[in-house]
């Protein structure tokens, strides 16, 4: 089993799902066949699978990393095309969740697929040993369920269900390559009614939809309760309801509701009846135009308007205000922040400790129905639904006992092994000792490790013991084998002076006996730039001289990255933008995740890139500067990259983008191997005889010759009214700094050179009060003024 390889998969049925997992197996690199069933009329056979594969490639956001991995998809029907099957080393089938219909499909796979090789179903409930029913042995051995959740891209979990007879080293197999390979949060689930991800999640929605009718509550007040205060994704509870379709929500309840006649809340997953008569009425969500909110494009601005759930009827949204809300959004720490909405004086407190209890006692009841372990249900929670806690993890943070004596006191009854938990000492559900997490596990009655993919190392779980420096804000950690990591915290992940700091101090560290470096962050994002906050207060005070050593600590900061005598890997995630960027320009080596969202953002605060980014961009020019056209173009693109503040969307994007560099920066799928390969490649580099690199001197600039270009071109936007005359100033700026300045010819400059002239035109935008009005509209609103 182990020496298993997936290059071929053949992927079954191209609705939504299907062409999205194909999608995502290119992405990974696997040559992939989607098959569909042929149209009855007309005489192009594979129309169903081609036009359903061109929607999921137009469709936003895009379920490939980069246009160019679609040739990676061969399309096919079932008619014509399913023995092709034989060469392919897992099959996933994707057809519609009714079960007559998978058995017929799965039989007709029979009598092509090569025994021994991998075969799947993707369904959100059907019971996996109904579906391979009147199989073979080595069908059935070599059978489970892989459910992905939708978008497959983006929704890291991986719900892994064996049938009765599957063999245990096709889980194994499939747990390892689905972490490694794939990027995904495996979690192994027993074959019982919607597995873990939507037998909670589906649990704690329809709980709120009954909730909103019992408090009196609207549904816009329900959903800024239930966002990114609570540590879940923007679109809460009934912007995600329309989103996934509230048909989808509904077929999920009645299944549990038919399917689990003993489940102590069955009632929960009855339809309230204002949803019965929204499925009546079509009122389906996204799909259908109307949900619980619906775009009203008769009005000016096309207002979002919400539903009142006793009439039906649509009315404008009320921004809700809530005492318990203002506290928390002033709480940084997500698990005090948990703690401040649970003990809530007001109507938004007491919701939270009804929903909290109702999903506490829910989780303790499904152990060991629907698991044997409670991590499981937190991974699946965090990865399948965007929870950055987990129901167990949500309860430690308001304290075990704290809520037990509640949830007592309200009628709310829990499984008896959390007394028989705190009755033998154990305060929590988790802990952390020796660099280890642990957690209660229920039939040894002790705690045992959090079981982690080989060859991963979390940062957060590692000892206090090997913290080496800390500051308010960042840490420098001893990651062993000679590297050095450091990472900071901080709303936003912010890179202002006390990064700066820990920075240098981690670099100084590495030198004095390490031999490399790693900067990573934890947490939901790597860096959302630079403090623009202090740039505009020193700006607005007209502290220049003090805003000039700020840009140059700064620019210093980066250089020293660039010319220690260690190599130093950046290994960014998600959001990283401005300065993040500059900072991963400045590496020896970047590891970037698969999904990282990269750009010079700065032209729409009305500034260019001040920590080195204009440069890295010019001398990244200079080295792949031709003569003629080649040349102008390819400072046309490099301009262009920054003037309209691209931001890749994805890793992968991003070498086209010029952030990284083909055949030195890498992108990595998984998020949990992410840090330790980083670690691999600092020592890498150092283990190749690392020497640190010169300072260039030998930088290739245009003068005037580059300089006529961007002013043509500048000129030209504004006069089509596709630019401001302040958006023109700024280019003309950057072009400034692109070109090398006012220079009569081409000409070789230094680092130092650019340097110094990108610091100067980034303090003289910073006296424009056009660019002192966008600075103040991002701090206040986090809207880009265009003006």
């Amino acid at each position: 089993m182990t020496n298993r390889t997936i290059k071929k998969v053949a992927v079954l049925g191209s609705g939504v799902m299907g062409s999205r997992i194909a999608c995502h197996f290119a992405n990974v690199g696997a040559e992939v066949l989607l098959l569909d069933i042929v149209p009855k009329e007309g005489t192009d056979r594979n129309k169903i699978v081609n036009e359903a594969l061109a929607a999921a490639l137009k469709s936003n956001p895009s379920p490939i990393y980069d246009k160019r991995f679609a040739k990676r998809i061969k399309t096919g029907n079932f008619d014509d095309d399913l023995s092709k099957i034989k060469d392919c080393d897992w099959v996933i089938e994707v057809v519609v969740e009714r079960l007559d219909i998978k058995q017929q499909v799965l039989a007709n796979v029979e009598k092509y697929r090569t025994p021994g090789t991998l075969i799947t179903t993707n369904t959100s409930g059907i019971p996996i040993h109904a579906i391979s029913e009147g199989r073979s042995e080595d069908f059935k051995k070599h059978f489970c369920g892989t459910h992905f959740f939708n978008p497959p891209r983006y929704l890291p979990l991986l719900e892994l269900i064996p049938g009765p007879d599957t063999d245990p080293a096709v889980l194994s197999f499939l747990e390892e390559y689905g972490s490694r390979v794939l990027g995904k949060v495996t979690v192994l689930c027993k074959d019982t009614p919607a597995f873990i991800a939507n037998r909670v999640g589906v649990y704690g929605i329809m709980g709120l939809f009954h909730l909103i009718e019992e408090m009196g509550l609207t549904v816009e007040e329900v959903d800024r309760l239930t966002g990114p205060v609570l540590g879940r994704p923007k679109s809460a509870t009934f912007r995600t309801a329309d989103v996934v379709g509230l048909d989808t929500l509904v077929h999920v309840a009645k299944g549990v509701l038919a399917n689990c006649p003993n489940d102590e809340q069955n009632a929960t997953f009855a339809l309230p009846a204002y949803l019965q008569q929204m499925v009546e009425k079509n009122m389906l969500g996204s799909k259908t135009g109307k949900g619980f909110f619906f775009k009203d494009r008769s009005s000016p601005k096309g207002d979002i308007l919400q539903l009142d759930l006793k009439t039906l009827e649509y009315k404008p949204q009320v921004k809700p205000k809530f005492a318990t809300l203002d506290a928390a959004r002033k709480e940084d720490d997500l698990k005090k922040r948990m703690m401040i909405l649970y003990t809530g004086s007001d109507k938004a407190g007491e919701f939270y400790r009804k929903s909290f209890h109702g999903l506490f006692a829910y989780v303790s009841h499904r152990i060991p129905e629907i698991t044997d372990a409670l991590y499981k249900i937190d991974d699946a929670m965090r990865a399948g639904f965007g929870w950055e806690m987990g129901p167990f993890e949500l309860w430690d943070a308001v304290g075990v006992k704290n809520a037990l004596d509640a949830m007592n006191a309200a009628g709310v009854k829990v499984a008896p092994w959390i007394n028989d938990m705190l009755a033998a000492g154990n305060s929590s559900f988790y802990k952390v000792e020796g660099g280890k997490r642990l957690y209660y596990d229920i039939p040894s009655k002790s705690y045992k490790p959090v079981p982690r993919a080989e060859g991963t190392i979390v940062l957060s779980e590692l000892p206090e013991s090997n913290i080496i420096w800390k500051n308010k804000l960042a840490q420098v950690r001893d990651l062993g084998d000679g590297i050095l990591c450091v990472s900071w915290g901080g709303k936003m992940n912010v890179i202002g002076a006390e990064v700066i700091q820990a920075l240098n101090k981690a670099i100084d560290l590495a030198e004095q006996g390490y031999k490399g470096l790693v900067v990573y962050n934890d947490g939901a994002l790597f860096t959302a730039g630079a403090n623009v906050g202090m740039i505009f207060m020193m700006a607005v005070e007209q502290e220049y001289d003090d805003l000039d050593m700020a840009i140059r600590t700064f620019q210093n900061t980066m250089m020293r990255m660039r010319h220690s005598s260690i190599p130093v890997v950046a290994a960014p995630h998600q959001l990283c933008l401005g300065g993040g960027t500059e900072l991963c320009l400045h590496a020896d080596k970047v590891v970037a995740h698969a999904e990282t969202y990269m750009g010079l953002v700065e032209f729409g605060v009305g500034v260019i890139p001040g920590g080195g980014g204009s440069k890295e961009f010019a001398l990244r020019l200079s080295d792949e500067l031709k003569e003629g056209d080649i040349r102008i173009n390819a400072l046309r693109e490099r301009f262009l990259t920054i003037g309209q503040a691209k931001v890749s969307t994805s890793g992968e994007e991003a070498f086209g983008l010029g952030y990284l560099r083909r055949g030195t920066d890498e992108v990595i799928v998984s998020r949990a191997h992410q840090l330790a390969y980083a670690k691999e490649c600092a020592l890498d580099l150092w283990e190749k005889g690392y020497t640190k690199p010169p300072m260039r001197t030998d930088i290739k600039v245009l003068g005037r010759e580059g300089l006529g270009i961007v002013y043509v071109g500048a000129n030209s936007m504004q006069s089509g009214n596709y630019i401001s005359e302040h958006d023109t100033l700024i280019s003309q700026k950057l072009g400034h700094v692109l070109c090398g300045g006012d220079l009569s010819e081409p000409t070789e400059v230094s680092e130092q050179y650019l340097l110094d002239l990108e610091r100067k035109i980034f303090l003289e935008l910073c006296m424009q009060r056009k660019t002192l009005e966008r600075l103040q509209s991002i701090i206040t609103s986090g809207k880009v003024l265009r003006n």
